[in-house]
């Protein structure tokens, strides 16, 4: 059931809610050459399909073509807990110029010029995608390099970690930046992007106005069409063509766009039903990537178990907030304030169970118990009180995976830093405040006379909603991309 946009002014007496506010822009950052980030999305899209997948032969074939590597012993103790069950996996973009990539120029070294960290729900609830600029300066941890010996700890841009020590060394330092335990790694090259494309028969892009840059092998009209091979890399890796402002967080959003439009076709019911084009694709991508010997066939087996179910409208993609960088302005930083809270609700989801009764205590020693509310017959408003952008909503996508019938979701006009959380109850709602109560302890219903009959009003204050044993819900982060989104809808 649809639930209005804007909140019922009439009920609030004009003065005490309006409709959510826009995520501020993305602030704009220099970048000094390309980045090839969209060759990312094989990994996602691997896994997505993975989860239709059940003969063992098959999963033989596909196992034996993936080459693998330990980490193991370079990784240290000093590791972040693991508190659920979910999994987080460590993708990585290699600029290496070795092999079929030596048609690509001449590059000293090897760098990951992209870096996500792939977060996959538990039972296939949702997954994320979090990109991580390679121009932000980070606290590189020591690692062992690769070539034998230490690296000391210091400052430097994230992507000289794998040039300092291998993905073990960009393992360690994502962990000790988000304080999230990685679960496995993926490293995907450029020639190998090309054959992924292919095995898809094509992504879908638009672009806003024709592209025309020879340098980068790319020749586009304007709008709405498909691209393959060198179309597509050069689609993910120019910085020429007029399409963004140029800088290194445009071309991530334009990047994360075209991974959004591989997790929709690979996981486009035709797709999955074709046996020989599942093959094809997940035959491109495993002879394409390289992955920590852990990630062995029964994990991806089981895995794949976790995802079955999963759809495009399930996965983001976001851009791990960064500021500027006042020693350089050819570089950025992580801002702490707003990436905090986003790690954290990462670092704790889990499964999500079934509300707690209400306890015996609250109703009074004689008083008769009375029948519960179902959360499916509470009717709640959700109405953000802070500063926060998107609170409200993802706390009302909260409420609706516990089963709770979110009607409204709006802002407070007169928002606060310490604005507390609050439940309101309309006319004949008290007990379905007391079951919204119960999912939500600490926060005793109030009456609003003035309120709608029936209706249970949540208002969101600085403390959160948090419900115990819930997902805490990640956060928005401004210019984030969903996978089911149409690809004209930000051209």
């Amino acid at each position: 059931m649809q639930r209005s946009a804007a909140p019922d002014r009439g009920q609030f007496r004009g003065a005490y809610f309006n409709g959510d506010a826009p995520p501020p822009p993305e602030p704009p950052v220099r970048g000094r050459r390309w980045r090839v980030l969209g060759w990312l999305s094989i990994a996602l899209s691997v896994l997505m399909v993975l989860g239709s997948l059940g003969a063992y032969g098959f999963w033989r074939r596909i196992d034996g073509q993936i080459a693998r590597e330990n980490v193991d012993g370079k990784l240290g103790d000093d590791r972040p807990a693991k508190l659920n069950n979910s999994m987080n996996i460590l993708v990585m973009g290699s600029d290496s110029r070795a092999g079929e990539n030596a048609r690509y120029g001449v590059e000293e070294g090897q760098r990951s010029d992209t870096t996500i960290l792939l977060h996959l729900s538990p039972g296939g609830e949702g997954a994320i995608g979090m990109s991580f600029p390679r121009d932000s300066m980070v606290r590189l941890p020591s690692c062992q390099k690769s070539g034998g010996g230490t690296a000391p700890g210091r400052l430097d841009m994230i992507n000289s970690a794998y040039a300092q020590g291998g993905p073990a060394c960009t393992w360690k330092t994502i962990e000790s930046i988000t304080n999230i335990r990685i679960d496995h790694y993926v490293e995907v090259d450029m020639a190998g992007f090309k054959r992924v494309v292919d095995a898809l028969d094509g992504v879908e892009i638009c672009v806003p106005k024709p592209v025309n840059d020879p340098k980068a092998e790319l020749h586009l009209r304007k709008g709405r069409q498909v691209v393959r091979g060198d179309q597509a890399l050069g689609y993910v890796r120019t910085r020429t063509g007029g399409l963004g402002d140029g800088s290194d967080l445009s071309r991530i959003q334009r990047q994360q766009a075209f991974m959004a439009s591989v997790v929709k076709k690979a996981t486009d019911r035709g797709m999955l039903t074709d046996p020989g084009k599942t093959y094809a694709f997940l035959s491109a991508v495993a002879s394409s990537i390289k992955a920590d010997d852990r990630l062995t066939l029964s994990a991806m087996q089981k895995l794949a178990g976790g995802l079955r179910g999963m759809s495009a409208g399930k996965v983001r993609f976001v851009t791990v907030p960064v500021q500027a960088y006042p020693p350089d302005p050819n570089r950025v930083q992580i801002n702490q304030v707003l990436a905090a809270p986003l790690f954290e609700a990462i670092r704790k989801d889990n499964t999500v169970p079934e509300p707690a009764p209400v306890p015996a205590q609250q109703r009074g020693p004689n008083a008769p118990k009375p029948p519960p509310v179902p959360p499916a017959q509470v009717q709640v408003a959700v109405y953000n009180a802070t500063r926060t952008d998107g609170l409200g909503q993802r706390t009302a996508e909260q409420l609706e995976e516990k089963g709770f019938k979110v009607v409204k979701v709006g802002t407070r006009k007169q928002v606060s830093a310490d604005a507390k959380t609050e439940i309101l109850f309309g006319p004949g709602a008290q007990r379905h405040a007391a079951a919204l109560a119960a999912a939500m302890p600490g926060h005793p219903p109030k009456l609003f006379p003035s309120g709608k009959p029936g209706q249970v009003y949540l208002i969101v204050g600085k403390e959160g909603a948090d419900m115990p044993g819930a997902a805490k819900p990640v956060p928005k982060v401004a210019g984030e991309i969903r996978a089911d989104q149409d690809v004209c809808a930000r051209t």
